[in-house]
């Protein structure tokens, strides 16, 4: 009798990608929302399930709500691609432009996911390192898209989980450079003062192979709901939805999506607080004499330096305050990446970290 069919050989190396969630009053590890949509969104939500026909499939090409976000962003439908989240969108672009034989690169340290879901579609990663101040390099950037020719370049903005965002200048000078796509993940590009969305019309050398990719899972509050998209030439939407699964997005998430477009007020808001928030976590860390790096997003990562980070994070899951360890990552030694969540909640981690790097001079 056969044995087990065996994995992919490529494919044996990896482990699933994993934010290990543990029960506490304060989370602050996954970068999410701390406030949940407006409640408007959620009536109008209410009404519109009552109008779906649930034994239909769901708008292939989601058309509605391609057509609201090409109006926000006063672009063209044609230039939106929307999917289940915008890891499925990097899927995607991975599918229809990576696999065997082809390279992607990217400036470590990074999002990890942007390596992993590379590698699950069999396309070879080639990495550069960031200096230690975490911008990128540009002679190490030139270097790497020279010798390797990639056909997808990621660049985070703002990256997580160093928190910086690229410049205009950074990102024009990776499309002149690179012969692919340059794709610019801005999951917190709200929270950022700029985003590439502002070169589409620039008239930049290469612009024409600029993605730019998006979630509602930060800003809009709707980690739940599992949608992101794209904005990009059309010719790169057509090959995303040549590899895509049919009906992949559901009529609830379309809804969701659409309907979140009409709170844009309300969505400033939360960005304007959470911002606020930011810079007042930055103050106190700074205070308390603590190396962090600035944040364009709605996190900040920073380094215990007297203390080991893991005894940290273990006294503030003590506390019930729960921060993503990242000092066993590569280039984040001994560091801690804190979500900036509600005032009252920013307020028990300065109190808890406060309590911890007290104990340890005692």
């Amino acid at each position: 009798m056969a044995g087990p069919v065996p994995l992919r050989p490529d494919l044996t190396v990896l482990s699933g990608y994993h934010s290990p969630q543990v029960e506490v009053e304060v989370r602050l590890n996954t970068n999410e929302s701390p406030l949940p949509p407006p409640p408007e969104w959620l009536d109008e939500l209410r009404d519109e399930l009552g109008r779906i026909d649930f034994n239909r499939y769901p708008d292939r090409d989601a058309t509605a709500l391609r057509a609201a976000l090409a109006e926000f962003h006063g672009t063209d439908p044609a230039r939106v691609f929307c999917a289940n989240g915008s890891n499925e969108v990097l899927q995607c672009l991975l599918l229809a432009y990576g696999g065997a034989g082809r390279v992607a690169a990217l400036f470590e340290p990074t999002y990890a996911l942007h390596s992993h879901i590379a590698s699950v579609t069999a396309t070879k990663v080639v990495r550069g390192w960031r200096g230690p101040d975490h911008r990128v390099d540009l002679e190490v950037l030139d270097r790497v898209i020279d010798e390797a020719q990639p056909v997808v370049t990621f660049l985070c903005s703002p990256n997580n989980p160093t928190g910086r965002a690229e410049s205009p200048e950074v990102v024009a000078h990776v499309l002149e450079r690179a012969p692919g796509l340059v794709v610019v993940d801005e999951a917190y590009g709200q929270f950022s003062p700029w985003s590439a969305l502002d070169l589409m019309h620039s008239g930049v050398t290469g612009v024409e192979r600029l993605v730019v990719v998006r979630t509602f899972s930060k800003t809009w509050s709707m980690a739940a709901c599992r949608l992101g998209y794209l904005v990009a030439d059309p010719a790169v939407v057509g090959a995303c939805e040549t590899v895509v699964l049919p009906y992949h997005l559901d009529a609830m998430t379309q809804a969701a999506g659409r309907l979140a477009l009409r709170h844009v007020d309300a969505m400033e808001a939360r960005v304007a607080l959470i911002t606020e928030e930011r810079g007042r976590i930055a103050s106190a860390l700074a205070e308390l004499a603590l190396e962090s790096w600035p944040s364009a997003a709605n996190f900040i990562l920073f380094r215990p330096s007297a203390r080991a980070a893991t005894d940290v994070w273990q006294d503030l899951l003590g506390a019930s305050v729960l921060v993503r360890d990242c000092s066993s990552w590569p280039g984040l030694d001994n560091c801690l990446r804190v979500t900036v969540g509600t005032t009252e909640e920013n307020d028990r981690f300065l109190a808890a970290l406060g309590a911890s790097l007290d104990a340890s001079r005692r």
